[in-house]
């Protein structure tokens, strides 16, 4: 009998979540450098190499790659063999371990998970509770894989409760577009055959924890069904042409996992977990000796790489740019922004447009001023903000139109697609629309020189803050005339992947 402590099953968890906000995995980091050195359109390589240096600073700083540190998905596999010595719960010792992460003054996470989801949705201020997964199996070992996921990417997730004749590749690939660039691809796609809905959804979310090897599979050869799968979406995936960030590129997926489980046999269940360009996730297996070691970092298992952009990118004053500068940007442009800028998301445009709605004065004045969608972590010692990568703008879409017509605000930065509405709302009110890296939250805090709150302070990290930022790279989306990247890089992309593919088949 293996007797697990109390304080060793806590503190692991407590390190696993401090280790994984910070260092992306080495397999993960090898599959993206060679997504980078492979990639052919310009905008999309820019944005992996700044997801690839915004990783290795965030490993030297010790600090969160993505403002977004996720809520905790936990997989216990508890042997038959294994005694708890504690006074609490299995589950309260993994809330524990988790509230003790996200409060740490060692390396501050942001909180975002919030109680009573359809009411008040107030944060529960620790992070807790995670989401806990409990197995039983044989022997005296205590395994433990744990995951923080964050929002954008859960936000992706598909099931379906397919016919039993129904192609599972079809529907896959027509799922991809849908989920247009809001979970920071390239990543990682679990999927889920079989079961019920929630098995199905389960295995998916477990099997997106995996490693990287779709490589050495494609050089073995499938065995079975579930790996002629994995192989045959991997290639009609990224054929896609979705690319980094949605922006139209080689590389949608870096790796498609699949398994699959016994089923009714009226139903075929589906899930679908894609996970981001932060991907953390850890495994470590307790057996009574102390709590889990964290795997030792060598920088040196990051490339070391700088844009090459920069030397073409526009630079622009947020303070004095004009509507006909403006005007001549074109999406896919590089742009380096210094000057002041406003920050706010969710809970601040509903209380923006709730004021509006009253008839009551904003308590900021938008005219001619550019918004960030951002949720940033706050800082620590040395620091003027924590790490702040965009948020999805499509939230943003329901409020946008009448803050643009009623407010004159006159630019947007975000990250992935905007809908058709909104698109014509930036087009009649010759707006703009940028977009920054969703995984270069920490290269991107670097360019905050000054931060300051304006107002909704008790919203935390949601408040409306004013930064005075210094180069802050983004990439124009939508253009003062409505022409998207989100659309035209995909379209493009996909046609040349195919006329690729067409001419080696017929060399």
């Amino acid at each position: 009998m293996t007797v697990i402590h109390q304080n060793d099953l806590i503190d692991s968890i407590t390190d696993a979540l401090q280790f994984i906000a910070c260092y992306h995995p080495k397999d993960f980091i090898d599959s993206l450098y060679q997504a980078y050195q492979k990639e052919e359109n310009p905008v999309a390589r820019d944005a992996l190499a700044q997801i690839l240096i915004n990783s290795r600073l965030a490993a030297i700083g010790k600090r969160p790659m993505c403002q977004d540190t996720g809520m905790v998905t936990v997989f216990v596999e508890i042997g038959m063999g294994v005694h708890f010595d504690s006074q609490m719960t299995l589950d309260e010792m993994i809330n524990e371990g988790v509230r003790r992460a996200y409060t740490s003054s060692a390396d501050i996470l942001r909180k975002s998970v919030v109680s009573d989801p359809d009411g008040a949705r107030k944060n529960t201020g620790d992070n807790t509770p995670a989401v806990i997964h409990h197995h039983m199996v044989s022997g005296d070992k205590l395994r433990i894989r744990i995951a923080a996921k964050g929002g954008g990417s859960e936000a992706k997730a598909r099931l379906a409760m397919l016919n039993p004749s129904d192609n599972i590749v079809d529907w896959v690939l027509e799922q991809l577009p849908k989920m247009g660039a809001g979970w920071c691809p390239p990543g990682i796609i679990g999927i889920g055959i079989g079961g019920n809905p929630e098995k199905a959804m389960e295995m998916a979310k477990s099997l997106a924890m995996e490693s990287i090897d779709i490589h050495s599979l494609k050089a073995r050869g499938a065995k079975n069904r579930d790996e002629e799968l994995r192989l045959e979406l991997y290639e009609k995936i990224n054929q896609l042409g979705i690319g980094a960030q949605g922006l139209g590129g080689l590389s949608t997926v870096l790796d498609v996992k699949v398994g699959s489980y016994p089923t009714h046999a009226a139903n075929k269940p589906v899930g679908l977990v894609p996970n981001c360009a932060a991907t953390r996730h850890i495994e470590f297996t307790l057996e009574g000796n102390g709590p889990a070691d964290m795997p030792e970092i060598n920088l040196s298992d990051w490339p070391e790489i700088t844009r090459l952009s920069d030397d073409k990118a526009k630079r622009v004053n947020l303070d004095t740019v004009t509507e006909s500068e403006i005007a001549e940007w074109q999406p896919g442009d590089t742009l380096l922004l210094s000057g002041k800028l406003l920050t706010g998301r969710d809970a601040a445009h509903k209380r923006l447009i709730d004021l509006l709605d009253q008839g009551k004065p904003l308590p900021v004045d938008f005219k001619d001023r550019f918004i960030y969608y951002v949720g940033p972590v706050d800082p620590m010692a040395g620091e003027v903000m924590g790490p702040a990568g965009p948020t999805t703008a499509t939230r943003m879409d329901k409020f946008t139109p009448r803050l643009l017509t009623e407010t004159g605000l006159r630019g947007m930065i975000g990250k992935a697609e905007r809908g058709a509405e909104t698109i014509k709302a930036i087009r009649d009110n010759k707006a703009i629309y940028l977009i920054a890296v969703g995984g270069a939250a920490y290269l991107i805090s670097k360019a905050i020189k000054v931060a300051k709150i304006l107002a909704f302070e008790d919203l935390g990290m949601e408040a409306i803050y004013e930064f005075e930022v210094k180069d802050m790279p983004v990439t124009v989306a939508v253009d003062t005339k409505g022409n998207n990247i989100h659309k035209t890089g995909p379209e493009t992309w996909h046609k040349h992947i195919l006329e690729a593919h067409c001419a080696s088949c017929h060399g």
